[in-house]
């Protein structure tokens, strides 16, 4: 396993996002087409998914797989970047590496929230969500 350093580029605060809680925003300029940050994913074993289903922490997860039928938390602040579909990042998981990569899709300024499109981190995808963000 390679090495894998914090990202120094960002910070968690109080997001402006109504009802979203906590937010990760640019500690520095970010340019596009950037590496934000590399999560690590912690993958849930099969046998626990429909439990996690019921519980808050689905709110948390990202889902993978042919079928989308996996489910991983990602560490750092991989799961506190709020939704939004006029994104500033997006997301790309690496499942041989057992990460997730973000990257900044347009330059992002200092202090700015960073948002993802949850609909699998496409950012041109407009479905509505599988969970109430509002």
């Amino acid at each position: 396993m390679k090495k894998l350093r914090a990202s120094d580029k960002i910070y968690i605060s109080q997001s402006k996002i109504p009802n979203a809680g906590r937010g990760v925003f640019a500690r520095v300029d970010i340019k596009k087409g950037m590496m934000i940050e590399k999560c690590p994913l912690i993958e849930a074993p099969k046998f626990d998914v429909s439990n996690l289903r019921e519980s808050i922490l689905v709110t948390y997860f990202f889902y993978f797989g042919r079928n989308k039928e996996r489910l991983a938390v990602a560490l750092g602040f991989g799961s506190i970047y709020n939704h939004s579909y006029e994104s500033n990042a997006t997301y790309k998981i690496q499942q041989r590496e057992q990460s997730i990569d973000f990257v900044a899709l347009k330059d992002i300024k200092k202090d700015e929230e960073i948002t993802v499109n949850y609909n699998f981190g496409s950012p041109k995808d407009k479905r509505p969500l599988w969970l109430k963000t509002e």
